[in-house]
């Protein structure tokens, strides 16, 4: 019998080919890079760490609370859903600005494609095959912060009022 803490392993790698340490990533400047990047490829997704050559060697990520290793990197969705008939430069803001607390000194944004293989305790797809597009320059944080408070009421939910409408 299995034990039960062992997940079903993908057999699929992690990364489609070795990536290339940190200094070597290409660097998106500009939300608008970052919004023409995903208009070229579906679906594309964020992960904070220390980088996809870490990442690479370190394996899957960990869901910590459970120790428990899980069976791909944990990322947030960046393309916009079907049903978002705006812009997407505001959800990919949005987006960016609401995983924005996993930057460290340390740690980096950065963009990738991958397989999903399931999902983590938060609801978070896990990815492999995964394939390294870029990282996002400290300004387009910066960036994405200003247009999330220019397009949405940041940190309305539904908890407010009803009569708020």
């Amino acid at each position: 019998m299995a034990d039960q803490n062992t997940p079903q392993r993908s057999t699929a790698p992690l990364f489609t080919r070795q990536p290339p340490p940190t200094p070597r990533l290409r660097t998106l400047e500009t939300l608008d890079e970052v919004v023409d990047e995903i208009a070229d490829r579906e679906p594309v997704y964020i992960r904070y760490s220390h980088g996809p050559a870490t990442d690479a060697e370190a394996g899957p990520s960990l869901d910590y609370e459970a120790a428990f290793t899980l069976p791909g990197l944990s990322v947030a969705s960046l393309t916009p859903e079907p049903w978002w008939t705006r812009s997407p430069k505001p959800w990919i803001a949005r987006r960016i600005r609401k995983y924005a607390e996993l930057d460290a000194p340390d740690r980096y944004a950065w963009l990738l494609a991958g397989e999903v293989v399931g999902r983590g305790p938060d609801h978070e797809p896990l990815v492999r095959r995964v394939d390294v597009i870029a990282r996002l320059a400290p300004q387009v944080l910066s960036e994405a912060a200003e247009v999330y408070e220019e397009m949405f009421e940041a940190g309305r939910d539904s908890r407010a009022d009803a009569s708020d409408g």
